[in-house]
């Protein structure tokens, strides 16, 4: 729980605070990026204090997605609103949501639920939260969990315990932690989980990093892609590339061979454009930055 007394000093006055055990993982900027930013500290801050009760709510989600309980109220506020907004569904049409709850263990990576008929998907392990779990099972439980990469496997066991999911891993990142996965992707070439599901393995980040590719709309990226905080364009860590710069390039021009509209990833922005040819055209550009960083 945040304490006042590690408040930091760069908050705006106002109720809504971050302290002091913050990590800097940006879930707060991503969910409420209207009042989180970060600070001169390198560390979250609330920038501007919410006002009505929508902002409010979108406050209290961000305060509940906080992996470290970093964010806090003085006098406290109840955080229910906050909790009952996730999963929060990001699309009209198909219906993918935010989890929320993130773990401080995957350094507060985003997860996804993808409901579908032929049975749901979750995308990397949110914190196996109480609140999270029940609605989860009240949306149809959970049969596969796409693990993007090592780095953000959080809870699994805990949602394989309490659904039964089958999770997926590419082989090359199982680690003591995953051993017991049930589906351990091989090789580079992409596979078809089901007609409107493809893992493809997109080794840079780390050697074993796979992107899921949802009805040639959605696609979840790991750590592997993402977008700005402020969702204007395309992004690749090359501070966080973990197993090879080169290999990430080389994975990045394979996307080139798909459609999608939507990059979801574990951590950064997520990011939107307004058609499958726009999208390519942001993935070129984004190349050419990344090849004049080698």
């Amino acid at each position: 729980m945040a304490r006042a007394a590690e408040r930091l000093t760069d908050n705006a006055p106002g109720p809504f605070f971050v302290d002091s055990t913050c990590i800097d993982c940006g879930a707060c900027r991503i969910v409420a990026p209207r009042h989180f930013r970060r600070g001169g500290s390198g560390l979250s801050i609330v920038h501007r204090q919410p006002e009505t009760e929508a902002e409010r709510t979108r406050a209290l989600m961000a305060l509940v997605a906080c992996p470290t309980s970093s964010i806090g109220t003085e006098p406290r506020r109840d955080a229910a609103p906050g909790v009952a907004a996730f999963p929060e569904r990001l699309d009209e049409e198909a219906q993918v949501y935010f989890c929320g709850f993130t773990a401080e263990s995957s350094f507060g990576a985003t997860s996804y639920l993808v409901r579908r008929p032929d049975g749901n998907v979750l995308v990397d392990s949110p914190r196996a939260a109480g609140p999270l779990l029940r609605r989860l099972e009240e949306l149809g439980g959970v049969r596969w969990m796409f693990l993007t990469h090592r780095d953000d496997v959080a809870d699994h066991r805990r949602f394989r315990e309490r659904f039964g999911c089958e999770r997926i891993l590419h082989a090359r990142d199982v680690g003591a932690g995953t051993r017991d996965v049930e589906w351990k992707l091989e090789g580079e070439d992409p596979q078809h989980l089901a007609e409107d599901l493809v893992a493809i393995p997109v080794p840079g980040h780390t050697a074993g990093s796979a992107v899921l590719l949802y009805r040639e709309r959605f696609l979840f990226t790991g750590d592997h892609l993402m977008g700005t905080e402020d969702g204007t364009r395309l992004e690749a860590g090359r501070d966080v590339c973990w197993y090879s710069w080169p290999e990430q390039i080389r994975s990045m021009e394979r996307l080139l061979d798909y459609r999608f509209e939507w990059v979801l990833p574990g951590h950064g922005g997520r990011y939107r454009a307004a058609s499958s040819s726009a999208m390519r055209q942001e993935l070129k550009t984004l190349l050419a930055e990344m090849r004049s960083r080698v």
